[in-house]
């Protein structure tokens, strides 16, 4: 299908008029119609801006002889749902997103599209949208946010979100967090460290589906919009060439992102996200191959929200992700002979990369961790896997055995933190927040933030079915798999078991004996037991809907395919 669908021919002479409504000329009529899908809105500060990154890439598609139309898309502040039932629609709001893209593109013939992203959400929808409806693409996003200052340090989103710890355990006042929540956002943009926006920005260019410094230049810079013109040139000579996304984002470029991935440092929820594009393009993605590329993948950035951490700012001023994924090159982890939307291979698109500043982009030879940034826990209170952001953590290859602390959900699990109900040595468990039993697999900044915040962060385990941000750290384990809601063993864990976690050799263990567990197995019985999901199966509405379809994190929280 191409636009000629909708164009040429006598039969046609409606569907001209109805574009000649549009206030298209004959000439605009018969070139190229690429649809700019622009997730502008006035609620997240990730999108605020992006009415001018869609005027330029409007003028970069007229210049390489396209007619752009634009069309909306969805996009959700996970920093305005987090802590509230608003969570739910986070990750859910991904597959309206693919699915809006998908039936506007189909339904309106459109000859390739120029993907605008910037927030969490949005851009892995757009690239499994990409994937799905294999038209010409290109993905330009609306750049992160430059980090503010208080008391003489750099400070983000997080840093606010740590606050409310220090606030609760005495050590500071509200008056001092007033005045920090006046300095941490200070422009729009993504939020400034490498949280999940800014991990699958930055991965878009490993995939081959975005053009240089499209993870790492600040949203306000001018070269920001000198991109977005760039990308709308771009997609025209996809076009010419017939050079579609399923030809650029292979099995090798899944694997491009992953050790691009683990060499950054990204959030936690990219393994979410890199299952489900890579399912859209009917490529195999294993949660039990990951460990084995973090396992050569050296991590050679350290970026916020690790303490201490450079910011996306400072990647951008040292080389962006062009430098580092030409020393990945160098050293042989990622392929070079990748298609990228430049036209080129990545190898010949790096060729000149260079890295200003050894502090931000380390050598491999001087890496932050000799393995990557993300490792996937399997044992038997996660048969499937488990992900924890092992970069943000100071002491990687922790082995932490601790006492369960159980809750039905994060708000019981969040007043207990608040109420120094949770202390060292404590392995909380945060359980029916999964795909399914949230459903949506919440979200929970609040308690890993305030668990940093109160100095428990390395002290005290989180572990849950459901989901953190790319903004947590410590010793938080997500994704959980099998969630509580489809009887996976942590619906089984009760006050005072015991739980061990080994990251060195990466396994997540319940510390009950065999015949304990099957004797809590037989007596279990979600439908019975747990008022939480009662309630769940009479939600209406689309996380009705969505509950039904979604698969397993495992599998990405994607719907199952045809339904």
């Amino acid at each position: 299908m191409n636009s000629d669908e909708i164009k040429t021919g006598i039969d046609k002479a409606p569907h001209r008029a109805i574009l000649k409504a549009l206030g298209l000329t004959k000439r605009e009529t018969g070139q190229p119609f690429v649809g700019v899908v622009n997730s502008f809105n006035e609620l997240v500060p990730g999108h605020i801006h992006l009415r001018q990154v869609a005027e330029a890439v409007k003028a970069g598609v007229r210049m390489g002889g396209g007619t752009p139309l634009e069309f909306p898309a969805i996009a959700v502040c996970d920093g305005l749902a987090m802590g509230h039932a608003g969570m739910h629609y986070s990750l859910a709001s991904r597959e309206i997103i693919a699915d809006s893209t998908e039936l506007t593109a189909r339904a309106h013939a459109l000859d390739a599209l120029v993907l605008i992203t910037s927030c969490d959400k949005v851009v892995p929808g757009m690239l499994m949208a990409a994937l799905r409806l294999n038209l010409p693409a290109i993905i330009v996003s609306g750049g992160p946010m430059l980090p503010g200052r208080f008391e003489g340090r750099q400070v983000d989103f997080i840093t606010s979100y740590e606050g409310i710890g220090r606030v609760h355990s005495g050590e500071k006042d509200e008056a001092w967090l007033h005045a920090l929540e006046e300095s941490a956002c200070p422009t729009c943009g993504s939020c400034a460290g490498m949280f999940t926006a800014n991990s699958m920005n930055c991965l878009t260019e490993a995939l081959g589906m975005a053009l240089p410094g499209n993870g790492t230049i600040p949203a306000v810079y001018s070269e920001r919009l000198i991109l977005a013109k760039e990308s709308g040139l771009a997609v025209m000579e996809l076009w010419r060439r017939d050079l579609r996304p399923r030809d650029i984002v292979t099995a090798a470029a899944i694997k491009n992102g992953l050790a691009a991935d683990m060499a950054l440092g990204c959030s936690t929820n990219t393994m979410l996200h890199l299952p489900a594009i890579a399912g859209e393009g009917g490529l195999d993605f294993r949660l039990s191959d990951v460990n084995a590329v973090s396992d050569r993948t050296p991590q050679i950035c350290k970026l916020s929200p690790a303490a201490g951490g450079h910011f996306l700012a400072d990647v951008n001023e040292a080389g962006g992700i062009s430098a580092v994924l030409a020393r990945l090159l160098a050293a042989g982890l990622i392929d070079g002979e990748v298609t990228t939307v430049s036209g080129c291979t990545l190898a010949e698109r790096i060729a000149g990369a260079q890295v200003t500043d050894d502090s931000v982009i380390r050598p491999l030879s001087r890496p932050y961790s000799a393995k990557g940034g993300l490792s996937v826990l399997f044992g038997n209170l996660a048969p499937e896997g488990a992900v924890i952001k092992v970069g943000a953590l100071a002491a990687p290859e922790t082995v932490f055995t601790g006492t369960a602390k159980v809750f039905d959900g994060e708000e019981a699990a969040s007043e207990a933190i608040r109420s120094a109900g949770v202390q060292p040595g404590d392995a909380v468990i945060i359980r029916y927040e999964g795909p399914k039993g949230g459903p949506g697999m919440r979200e929970m900044l609040g308690p890993t933030a305030t668990l940093a915040g109160m100095g428990l962060d390395e002290s005290v385990a989180l572990l849950t079915d459901g989901r953190f941000s790319g903004g947590s750290r410590g010793l938080s384990i997500g994704h959980i798999s099998p969630e509580a809601a489809l009887g996976g063993n942590i619906a089984l864990v009760a006050d005072g078991d015991q739980i061990k976690i080994d990251l060195k050799n990466r396994t997540l263990e319940w510390l009950a004996p065999e015949e304990e567990i099957a004797r809590r197995r037989a007596a279990f019985s979600p439908e019975k037991n747990d008022e939480r999901l009662r309630r769940l199966a009479g939600r209406t509405g689309y996380l009705g809907r969505y509950a039904q379809l979604v698969q397993s994190a495992d599998k990405g929280a994607a719907q199952r395919p045809n339904g």
